[in-house]
Formats: structure tokens, sequence, C-alpha cells
């Protein structure tokens, strides 16, 4: 009975270990299998070192779609008599490359003042409606490719959306 009993702790212990050894095997080719595919395709060249293919990462930064939320939201007081008092719009932008987003955190007052004038030109009557609110969009979008043309040379403003738009 006793030689019965010490068999079977040697065969848990030597189970656990087989266990054991099974999973750092696992690991160990799950982790060389990731750096491998991670790595990418670099071959040595001649002298043994990693050659690798270097992209335009210019054009590719230049090109990759962002978008820009405006800090606050923009808020236009209408007379009273209006259909509403009062106009909250927020906005995002979406423009192409960094240097787009750069350009508009250094001009957004001349963004915002923009923005604020075309809001208050259209009245609360006009933006009741889908197609005001449209028209305020494209006019909106139009206002700030003005901006960019003026003060960096290019418009890479895509598109325009309201991510906010309440009317009291």
């Amino acid at each position: 009975m006793a030689e019965n009993e010490l068999e079977n702790g040697e065969a848990k212990k030597s189970s656990k270990k087989i266990i054991i050894i099974v999973a750092v095997v696992l690991l160990l080719a799950g982790g060389g299998a990731g750096y491998y595919f991670i790595a990418g395709d670099q071959s040595p060249d001649e002298n043994g070192e990693q050659i690798e293919e270097v992209e335009d990462v210019e054009e590719e930064g230049s090109d990759i779609e962002l978008y820009y939320d405006l800090n606050k939201a923009l808020v236009v007081n209408f007379p009273k008599g209006s259909g509403a008092s009062l106009i909250q719009v927020s906005i995002s932008l979406l423009v192409k490359g960094d240097e787009t987003v750069e350009a508009l955190k250094k001009h957004e007052p001349m963004i915002r003042n923009n923005l604020l004038m075309v809001i208050s030109a259209k009245g609360a009557n006009n933006l009741m409606k889908r197609e005001g609110k449209e028209e305020l969009r494209s006019d909106m979008l139009r206002e700030v490719g003005k901006v960019m043309e003026k003060m960096t040379g290019n418009n890479k403003v895509i598109n325009i959306f309201f991510t906010t738009f309440v009317m009291q």
C-alpha cells in the first residue's frame, strides 16, 4: 500500500513537470512567432547587416485623414422674436495630414470668428430645418477653406461635421 502511494506522488510530480515544460515551450514558440511576424521581412545583405525597406514617410503622413475638434463649442445669440434665442454648435473637421491639424490649431481664433459670423448670418429660422443645417455646414466648410488657403496657401480640409447642434 505504501508503495502505491509513493508511485502516485511521483506520478503527480512528473505530470506537473511535463505540464510546466510544455507550457514554457509553447510560450517560447509563441514569442518567436510573434517576433517573426512583427519584425517583418528583413533580409540580411552580404555583410550580414539587416536591410530595411525605406518608405516615404512624408507622403504617408500627408495622406492620413484625421479628425480635429474645435476646442470649444460655437455659441451665437439670436435677436428676440427669432425662432430660437441661442444656438450652440460643436464641430469636427476631417483633414489630411498632421500639418493641417497644426495649422488649424494655429489659426483657430480666425476660424472661430468667421464661423460665428456665418452662423449668425443664417438666422435661427433657417437652421431649424435639415436643409438649413446642410447649407450652414457647406458654408462653414467653405469659410474654413478660405482661411486655410489665405493663411497656409493650401486647403486640406475635407469635410466638417456637427458633433452637437443645440437651439434654444
